[in-house]
């Protein structure tokens, strides 16, 4: 491997650190990525590119959680089968996790071209000027819902929030807790449902990339480039989403509005 390719290689598993860095943290990860693709030269990411780390992120979540999606999905069948009452809560909870992901889903399906299209790093610098705003208004805010006491039309507003990071620089994650706690839900169950969310939403976009990451002409080129950026965003998605969830616990939520500021202010006045 000639030295062009060993700094192919550094380039993408930097894109990985910072795609698995920022993917649970409300920052946005497609804004970063963006950014940090500029800066070292390498343009926009393809489909399967980003395929493959959105995939990586996603086995690191699905790891984290994975003890509350066996029990979600054994209690909810058992109530389905059942009937007893004592599995209702998780049913319930099952049943606002696809509420909460049809916005998303419909939205991405009519509105990505569009968006993909028509995103610059001006707009990126206000939409996080939006996140940290949205992050201050509920950075003190305790909700007292669990995820027995949440409600339909509770799970579609952190849908619709979901849908809106659909726009690079609004943040997934953000969004989708700003509108939980916004909602009313326990920071903790905020937490939880967010990245319930996330789940359903990104094996779609798994699903629908396979035909895209099968006929990539280029695969065996970039093997070793992709597989250390998938490996570097499994990874990091993991430490920084533990790391997230020891920031929640402790409320410090409003050191991610100062540093969506920072970030802003920078992507005005340097692009």
């Amino acid at each position: 491997m000639g030295d062009l390719d060993i700094l192919e290689v550094i380039k993408m598993v930097i894109i990985g650190l910072v795609q698995g860095f920022t993917e649970p943290i409300p920052v946005s990860s497609s804004g970063h990525v963006m950014i940090v693709s500029e800066i070292l030269g390498l343009g926009e990411q393809g489909f399967t590119f980003a395929i493959l780390t959105n995939t990586a992120s996603l086995l690191a979540i699905l790891f984290i959680y994975r003890q509350d999606i066996v029990r979600l999905l054994s209690n909810s069948i058992n109530f389905i089968k059942t009937k007893d009452s004592r599995y209702k809560s998780e049913f319930r909870f099952v049943c606002f996790i696809v509420i909460g992901t049809i916005p998303a889903g419909v939205l991405g399906v009519l509105l990505n071209d569009y968006i993909s299209d028509n995103v610059s790093m001006t707009t990126i610098a206000i939409m996080l000027f939006i996140t940290g705003i949205a992050i201050w208004l509920i950075r003190n805010m305790q909700g007292t819902k669990g995820e027995g006491e949440i409600s339909a039309k509770d799970a579609f507003l952190v849908g619709l929030g979901q849908a809106a990071a659909l726009t690079p620089g609004i943040s997934r994650s953000g969004a989708t807790i700003i509108s939980a706690v916004a909602v009313g839900m326990k920071q903790d169950t905020a937490l939880r449902f967010s990245f319930m969310l996330y789940i359903p939403v990104s094996l779609g976009g798994v699903v629908l990339g396979l035909s895209d990451f099968v006929n990539e002409p280029n695969k065996s080129d970039l093997a070793i480039p992709y597989l250390a950026a998938f490996i570097a965003t499994l990874i990091m998605t993991y430490f920084a989403m533990k790391w997230f969830m020891g920031i929640m616990k402790n409320g410090k939520l409003i050191y991610f509005t100062y540093y969506c500021f920072i970030v802003g202010l920078l992507l005005l006045i340097f692009f």
